[in-house]
């Protein structure tokens, strides 16, 4: 299998060729967006990140993206160098100069900053954080559901790296998807350290079994944005969601399985381990929480 799909593949869009991007309080072509080989990010992966979508003129969800960043450059020990205001606001800004109304994405990406020599100690971050924001032209085009490999690499302990902590150190996740491409699959489905089904290398991964929604218990997997708004909509609407250990066993057998994320919302899985899950296709429970999500966006874009 050759064929291979990413749950990130977008229609090409000519305009991303002349993009602008903010980089430390200016908006720079895109050529011009340099970074130093001495940044914290590009040495070390040290830095926080996030990815917001645009709806109909609206950041959907921005409240909680912002919650996260601050709370994600907490955990590091990053004084980011702005206020929540101030972020916002750059935001709005790069969207402004690239003239973005609607299917765009944005990468908000925050380091350590400039180091003096080329070493790892945080001390040496004295010249202030780098913060630069990516905005593309972006819709989603993913032609057939998703093919997932179970692979070696595992979501491991908080006390290692917290698979909660959306950081710019992604190699444990970059092998992963390495691997599944290996064994001839789009993406990896990842364990935890117990054993249990957890998530992709980029996305959260759910699952459903005779009507109801089951997802990781949220203990090592990246605690997504998306993931926590399709366990509310299933709540509001009354179809029975569990956060819940489970294993390959009940995966193999669920009746569909879906993956989420907020490049591509809720991405149907058609085949895991060679195993077909369901028809292979995207599923009636998939589809109904795809509108209520579109609905829930709406809302958010109404607000």
């Amino acid at each position: 299998m050759t064929d291979h799909v990413t749950t990130h593949q977008a229609a090409e869009d000519a305009r991303n060729d002349s993009i602008l991007i903010y980089l430390n309080g200016r908006i720079v072509p895109k050529a011009q967006a340099m970074v130093s080989v001495y940044d914290s990010g590009f040495m070390l992966g040290d830095g926080v990140w996030e990815g917001l979508r645009l709806y109909d003129g609206h950041w959907a969800f921005l409240g909680e993206h912002m919650d996260r960043l601050f709370e994600a450059a907490k955990a590091i020990d990053l004084d980011i160098g702005m206020t929540r205001e101030q972020v916002i606001s750059a935001l709005l800004e790069t969207q402004k100069a690239n003239e973005m109304t609607t299917d765009a994405h944005a990468r908000l990406m925050v380091t350590r900053g400039v180091k003096t020599r080329p070493f790892q100690h945080p001390s040496l971050s004295r010249q202030g954080p780098t913060v630069t924001i990516i905005m593309e032209h972006s819709k989603p085009s993913i032609p057939r559901p998703i093919r997932l490999a179970t692979v070696p690499h595992i979501r491991g302990l908080p006390m290692t790296q917290d698979p909660k902590l959306n950081s710019h150190s992604k190699l444990n996740c970059i092998l992963a998807c390495i691997a599944a491409e290996k064994a001839g699959a789009d993406e990896a489905l990842m364990l935890d350290v117990h054993g249990f089904v957890n998530t992709t290398n980029a996305c959260n991964f759910f699952i459903v079994r005779k009507g109801a929604v089951w997802t990781s218990t949220g203990d090592y997997c990246m605690n997504g944005i998306t993931r926590q708004k399709v366990i509310d909509v299933c709540r509001a609407e009354g179809i029975p969601v569990f956060e819940r250990n489970y294993s390959l066993v009940d995966t193999y057998g669920a009746d569909e399985a879906f993956l989420t994320g907020t490049f591509g919302a809720q991405t149907p899985v058609g085949e895991i381990d060679g195993r077909q899950i369901g028809t292979g296709e995207m599923g009636p429970m998939t589809r109904r929480i795809r509108d209520l999500y579109k609905a829930l966006v709406a809302a958010d874009v109404g607000r």
